[in-house]
């Protein structure tokens, strides 16, 4: 069976239905908690939040906000960080109560809800079966969106992209007649729903409907043992660091940084090569914030780690020409504490969570004037929360084809991140603005956004940006949605179309339905 016969009992024209679940309205106490998710930029403008128990709970909550004549939105961890599933009026379905992490015998997989951390996913995973998922590190990030929107973390290069493991989803949808739904869809080649299982394995977040279920292993595997059905988790994790001052960085020995950085994983990205098991990156602040790291993360466990780690560290800075400060190649800790510990991979802090988030996909190192660029804005006067930093990518990601999965990114290098994260209101504008500016500068010869060239590749969708889709700051003519789906996009509006024809579920940078 690919599909669930789950409905809510109601039409838009019928009686508005009850919801058996938690309903926090307005004159709740709790109420302005659960408007907050992570970037406190955006606070959810709804009617009401829904905190469903179980599939049966969304499948009614979407029928009675569709009754009522209300916009659905959807929240697992609440990392959406342009604030795209929470405000705008409606209803807001928040699925953090949702964790279930278990192995599902009859599947021959691991079942995910969407409320579950990646925190809770690689503790689960780990302690009962000793598996992993090549996933990020934003320990409190909900699995939900960060599968849907390709998640990835320090061993996909190792690995490969989260989505490719994914066999199986259960989504709420709507039906044209606007009933909900519950559909299971499959990888399987027969599988009439197969499209709504492949528009899950990058498509993004809030586009078809809500995910109550993901359903994970190992593509071809064919064992029933558990430990068997996913990559094997690593013992021993080995971290380094190399770290120049920022008060004796010329422009050109930042150059040159930059190009050997991004030239090593140009020539050690290969599929199975040993050079993927290391992943690494670079992170540079603005002036003010006083050094530029390289880092670099691998297995421990893997024959001569620790040398791979230290010919990395040596390719990439030996032209620099400006001494390190401090450099360390000796930090091996147990495997899950350091990818539990708490808020890693996180942006600012408790007091420090107002930022947004530029991406861009990297086929080759940045050419000498994206370098420069990028020097020059994060060398300018004054103290400013301006961030770059370039992660590894690559690896056994590009052994996909583009088509195979809606992540259509399949043979990039390097993921790009340009973030600035502050703490008051009143700073808004003019971080923004920073933010804006370097990104436009360093992408200036292709209309100021990543188009896909020999160089780029788009941007990521899990890192939205609206900025991509307002013609004041994307001047290249190329639109929001070929960066960061390229050719896929037609057949993701097609499922659109299908499994969502009333646009219920939609935000600033959703898949749109066909004309």
């Amino acid at each position: 069976m690919t599909e669930t016969e789950t409905r809510s009992s109601a039409s838009p024209a019928a009686t508005t239905p009850s919801y058996g679940g938690s309903v926090i309205t307005a004159g709740d106490p709790r109420f302005a908690s659960v408007l907050h998710g992570y970037n406190q930029r955006f606070v959810a403008d709804v009617d009401y939040v829904c905190v469903p128990a179980d599939t049966q709970e969304v499948v009614d909550a979407v029928g009675r906000a569709v009754a009522e004549g209300k916009r659905v939105t959807v929240r697992s961890g609440g990392h959406g960080y342009e604030g795209t599933a929470s405000t705008g009026g409606g209803v807001l379905i928040d699925l953090s109560e949702l964790t279930e992490v278990s192995f599902d015998r009859e599947r021959r997989a691991f079942a995910l809800q969407p409320g579950a951390t990646l925190g809770d996913v690689y503790r689960r995973l780990y302690k009962r079966w000793g598996v992993t998922l090549p996933a990020g590190e934003g320990t409190e990030v909900g699995i939900g969106g960060h599968l849907a929107g390709g998640g990835f973390g320090p061993l996909t290069r190792r690995f490969g992209a989260i989505v490719d493991y994914l066999c199986a989803v259960e989504v709420v949808v709507v039906d044209a007649d606007g009933r909900a739904r519950v559909i299971v869809a499959t990888d399987e080649p027969g599988d009439p729903h197969r499209d709504l299982w492949w528009a899950h394995t990058g498509g993004g977040g809030g586009n078809f409907g809500v995910v109550t279920r993901y359903w994970l292993r190992t593509p071809g595997a064919t064992s029933t043992d558990p430990g068997e059905l996913l990559p094997r988790a690593p013992v021993r994790w080995r971290n380094g660091i190399v770290a120049w001052p920022w008060d004796t960085m010329t422009e050109q020995a930042f150059v040159r940084l930059l190009r050997d950085f991004g030239g090593w994983f140009e020539r050690n990205s290969e599929p199975g090569s040993a050079g993927a098991n290391l992943t690494g990156f670079f992170g540079a602040s603005h002036r003010s914030g006083g050094v530029i790291v390289v880092g670099a993360l691998i297995d421990d466990d893997i024959p001569g780690a620790e040398q791979l780690m230290n010919a990395f560290f040596d390719e990439v800075s030996e032209k620099v020409g400006v001494a390190p400060v401090s450099r360390s190649t000796d930090d091996v800790l147990p495997w899950l504490y350091f990818f539990t510990f708490p808020n890693r991979g996180e942006p600012g802090d408790i007091a420090t969570r107002r930022f947004k988030l530029k991406s861009a996909y990297m086929r080759t190192a940045y050419t000498e004037q994206q370098s420069a660029a990028a020097y020059r804005h994060l060398c300018t006067d004054g103290d400013k929360p301006l961030t770059l930093i370039l992660i590894g990518y690559g690896g056994q990601v590009n052994t996909v084809a583009p088509d195979a999965t809606a992540v259509a990114q399949r043979d990039s290098i390097l993921k790009a991140a340009f973030l600035s994260a502050w703490s008051d209101e009143r700073d808004d504008d003019a971080h923004i603005a920073d933010l804006r500016a370097i990104y436009h500068d360093v992408y200036a010869q292709t209309g100021g956004v990543p188009v896909p060239n020999e160089h780029n590749d788009g941007a990521y969708i899990n890192y939205p940006d609206r900025d991509l889709a307002d013609p004041e700051w994307n001047t290249s003519g190329v639109p929001w949605s070929t960066l960061y789906y390229k050719h896929n996009y037609p057949r993701l509006q097609q499922v659109k179309k299908r499994y969502d024809p009333r646009n219920e579920f939609h935000h600033a940078l959703s898949i749109e339905l066909p004309d």
